[in-house]
């Protein structure tokens, strides 16, 4: 256990302004930190839209290799051809002046910043989006009670394309993820991806009110209130040539000709959005671009924001970053990007394989977001290692502490150890003020929970430690405890009365999977954790371990509902043991039970076959809505 220094200096945003449940929501986050004077820049924008060509062609230049860019340097061009009418439903929707009845919401790492998910309830409606068609159900009478098919907007839609959704009021936002092939202004077809956004009206028969989307594709989204921000990573539109004979120096050197002469269009992320029938196209200007000291040339990041109390999306008011993210980390009031990087900043050689490559560095951007519209940078900074997922991240009284592996866990003799960083702003730098390192040698984090002034973190390899991290005196984190189990645990969720549910799977002291685990862990003395019950499904996998949207937890009757294979089992948790009720099925080739959702005292569970209620005092069945 050591005590890192600070990581490295950032600063100012000189013109950019940019963005960034369990059943019942559990109490907001502390208050932000102070603001603290400017220091030097981090993210800087540019003068011009020459000063932004020629930096971004250096960096791609100094990125590209023989091959293009690791994996993103064959991407091609991408416009927009057409939008599609509106589509509209039918039957309209009553509203009640009455009270909602109690409801769950969707399972989110934060209160007070919603996600995304293909199930949302308001406790009047239950909202879903399957195979492209949004249905809004009336959990009271128990029927269907509006419908618009979104395929006629979103084609890719029919073919299982992704799709989720945020509401606010009588507004839904659907957010898709489409792979279809989009059109160049010269009407070519070129490969490319375009997340649609359909701002959908519910006060009646659900009907588009408009539509936006961006070459790109979607990171993640988080609500705050009434706004929306949506977050989208684009790569460069280069086209480089293939030359089947040539050294890879002169390879290199074609890609680098094409990067030489790209217009800066070739990296400004375009967009279109829609306001009834009026169409209209834009590009994200020079001026609301930046970048940070160390950067690649080869992605950038574009943070959207729209009122969804509006009656139209806009152009999203989106500012873009010459940087790169994969995790989305938001609060009530602050949002984070964060993404990994090499920790080199030298060219890339000629030749492939010419250098080792180079630790993983987690870089992070942060943003406050308390008031509506665009957020405000805030600061910047970066640890060593990689996150497992945004719930390696977590703000409290005015720090970000953020858990990472660094090193090879999968080799025959690895070299990982996992740590917990502890960072405050200073200026817009995001200083180091204490640290834990030295977590489980060897192997790598599975799961983590943050809980006010502790964290639990779960690493693995071949058997299960729990750590408990006391995290009260940001310069002197420590660890307190240890519990090693085997098999390990892919989520972990706050109980009353110091209590933990971890989710993931047995196993062998080999560290062979043997089935889906639950344990029931006591966390209130933080030097002895202890399990007091586990449940165990042999050969069985639950999706939660990578979604966990998919996990419902009411805290007043302990009943928790987990997605079982095809299936959802109801268990029991109280202080002391788990205890299982009873399993809902989906009958027929209804696939996977996807969510589960409470509305007074039913359970519905969601497929892409429809809807069943169910007790869930004793797993009965109460109706079914299929999908017609």
């Amino acid at each position: 256990m050591t005590r890192g220094a600070p990581i490295f200096a950032v600063g100012t945003l000189a013109a950019l302004t940019l963005l960034g449940g369990s059943a019942f929501p559990a109490a907001p986050p502390g208050p932000p930190a102070p603001r603290q004077p400017t220091a030097a820049p981090l993210l800087v924008s540019y003068d011009s839209c020459a000063q932004a060509l020629a930096g971004l062609r250096a960096a791609a230049g100094a990125s590209v290799g023989p091959w293009g860019f690791g994996g993103n340097g064959w991407r091609t061009g991408a416009a927009f051809g057409d939008v599609a009418k509106d589509a509209t439903g039918a039957r309209a929707m009553p509203q009640s002046a009455q009270p909602a009845p109690e409801h769950s919401t969707t399972n989110v790492h934060e209160a007070g910043a919603d996600e995304p998910d293909l199930v949302k309830t308001d406790g009047r409606r239950i909202v879903t989006v399957t195979r492209g068609v949004l249905r809004v159900v009336d959990p009271a009478v128990r029927r269907e009670t509006g419908r618009l098919d979104l395929t006629r907007s979103t084609p890719e839609l029919r073919w299982g394309e992704q799709a989720s959704l945020l509401l606010h009021g009588d507004r839904a936002l659907v957010l898709t993820r489409t792979g279809a092939e989009l059109q160049r202004a010269t009407r070519e077809a070129r490969p490319g991806t375009a997340p649609r956004l359909i701002l959908v009206d519910l006060a009646g028969a659900p009907r588009v009110l408009g539509t936006y989307r961006m070459d790109g594709s979607l990171v993640d989204a988080r609500q705050t209130g009434s706004t929306a921000r949506v977050v989208v990573r684009t790569h460069p539109r280069l086209v480089f040539p293939y030359a089947e004979r040539g050294t890879d120096a002169t390879r290199t050197a074609a890609n680098r000709a094409v990067i030489a002469s790209a217009g800066v269009e070739a990296w400004l992320p375009a967009y279109e959005w829609t306001d009834g029938a009026q169409r209209h196209v834009g590009r994200v200007g020079c001026e609301r671009l930046s970048r940070p000291p160390a950067w690649s040339g080869t992605s950038m990041l574009t943070v959207l924001s729209f009122d969804l109390a509006g009656d139209r999306l806009g152009d999203g008011d989106p500012v873009s970053v010459a940087a790169d993210a994969t995790t989305v980390y938001g609060t009530g009031t602050s949002l984070y990007l964060a993404g990994e990087r090499s920790g080199s900043t030298r060219p890339r050689p000629a030749r492939v394989g010419d250098w080792p490559p180079e630790p993983p560095v987690t870089e992070i951007h942060g943003f406050d977001t308390s008031g509506p519209g665009r957020p405000r940078y805030v600061a910047s900074g970066s640890v060593p290692g990689s996150l497992v997922n945004q719930y390696a991240l977590s703000e409290w009284q005015g720090h970000l502490r953020v858990a990472t592996t660094t090193g090879d866990a999968w080799g025959t003799r690895p070299t990982s150890e996992s740590a917990v960083y502890v960072l405050r702003p200073d200026g817009n730098s995001l200083v180091r003020t204490g640290a834990v390192t030295g977590l489980g040698p060897g192997e790598r984090i599975y799961s983590v929970r943050f809980l006010g002034g502790s964290a639990y973190v779960v690493t693995f390899r071949l058997t299960d430690p729990l750590y408990a991290v006391d995290l009260t005196d940001p310069t002197a984190p420590r660890v307190t405890g240890e519990l090693k189990i085997t098999g390990y645990s892919a989520y972990l969720h706050p109980l009353p009365e110091g209590r933990l549910l971890g989710v993931g799977q047995e196993a062998d002291r080999r560290g062979r999977a043997q089935g889906l685990q639950v344990s029931l862990f006591d966390v209130r003395d933080p030097a002895r954790p202890t399990r007091l019950d586990q449940w165990h499904v042999p050969r069985a996998y639950s999706a939660l371990e990578h979604d966990t949207h998919a996990f419902l937890h009411h805290p007043g009757t302990g009943l928790v509902a987990l997605p079982v294979g095809e299936d959802v089992r109801l268990l029991r948790v109280s202080g002391t043991d788990i205890g299982e009720v009873g399993t809902v099925s989906h009958a027929g080739r209804a696939g996977p039970v996807l969510r589960s959702l409470l509305v007074g005292d039913v359970l519905w569970t969601v497929s892409d076959a429809g809807l069943r209620a169910t007790d869930p005092a004793t797993a009965r069945s109460l109706d079914w809505l299929p999908v017609t």
